[in-house]
């Protein structure tokens, strides 16, 4: 009799943020490819205000942009923001994620996300969570709807944080409602 073996993909765990994981962040931040679908990568300063506001966030709600461990590894974020600027669906709480490129294709984007959607619906007993990335951005979208969320494209928009005519500006937007 043969035993066969399955690997499971490592368990990621949520965390606020910690020092020690500023050169990681930064290092993920200012990876071209990581960033493909942003502005631009971002300057050390700009991953250093970034975490910052994301601690602050954890610290003030409870919640937010979460850091991403596996196997005591910053693997990346994942977690739950509202947006700052305007636009037809907000305000809103979306979910957002962003790994370091080993961490891709593993599995552990869709369980770090899955968490955090739990912890909207069963926690903050939200109704609703969206999420929205480039037209482009293939990866992102099929994550979206793995995790179940839908689109309309009646729902798509202009981001209105990217200058007109860029090629990142047109985004789509999926949405997650608990009945």
């Amino acid at each position: 009799m043969s035993s066969a073996t399955t690997s499971n993909p490592p368990s990621p765990a949520l965390r606020q943020w910690r020092d020690n994981d500023f050169d990681s962040f930064a290092a993920m931040c200012a990876d071209a490819e990581v960033m493909r679908f942003f502005l631009k990568p971002l300057t050390h300063e700009e991953s250093g205000a970034f975490m910052q506001r994301m601690r602050n966030d954890i610290d003030r709600r409870g919640w937010g942009l979460w850091a991403v461990e596996v196997d005591g590894e910053l693997a990346g974020l994942t977690g739950l923001n509202e947006p700052a600027w305007e636009t037809h669906f907000t305000p809103c709480v979306e979910i957002g994620w962003r790994f370091h490129k080993k961490f891709w294709g593993r599995g552990i984007a869709f369980a770090a996300a899955s968490m955090a959607m739990t912890y909207a619906r069963d926690t903050l007993r939200l109704p609703e969570l969206v999420a929205f990335t480039t037209e482009s951005n293939f990866r992102s979208r099929r994550l979206m709807e793995r995790l179940g969320f839908s689109r309309n494209p009646h729902d798509d928009f202009p981001h209105p944080a990217v200058p007109e005519n860029h090629p990142l500006r047109p985004h789509v937007l999926y949405r997650k409602r608990w009945e």
